[in-house]
């Protein structure tokens, strides 16, 4: 992701509306049709823009305790009709219960709580994030 990691910033990714645009410009080089996006951490502040703005394209969202979710309002949320699955380990005591506040004005959300996990959920306990991952994936149509 431009700006994470050892990747250069790009001016592309420096608002909302850009990072949105270079998330579908991603997911259209890979040719996804109706993908499910997976949204840990700091990946939210590229999901979160995106699925205001074209979650109509994704067949589900999952963020994991993203960041970025208090930059939107409860009535910008309700009008996602994306089916979500808000996840966050119960050792998170900040970011995910945080983001939970902001999330749950999705409509038709589910939310899973890993227990004995921290903010990265999905390595502390892989069996228990793998198995309601799963669990949602097999529900969508």
């Amino acid at each position: 992701v431009p700006g994470y990691g050892d990747s250069p910033l790009a001016e592309m990714v420096a608002t909302a509306q850009g990072r949105a645009a270079f998330l579908d410009h991603v997911l259209q080089e890979l040719g996804m049709r109706r993908p499910v996006l997976v949204s840990p951490s700091m990946s939210g502040r590229f999901a979160l823009p995106f699925l205001l703005a074209r979650g109509d394209q994704l067949a589900g969202f999952v963020p994991v305790a993203p960041v970025g979710t208090k930059d939107y309002t409860a009535e910008q949320y309700q009008q996602v009709q994306t089916p979500t699955l808000i996840m966050y380990g119960d050792r998170d005591t900040s970011l995910g219960p945080q983001a939970l506040q902001s999330l749950r004005h999705l409509p038709g959300h589910r939310v899973a709580v890993v227990p004995g996990a921290g903010h990265a959920c999905y390595l502390d306990k892989p069996e228990d994030f793998h198995r309601a991952l799963l669990g949602f994936l097999r529900q969508l149509k």
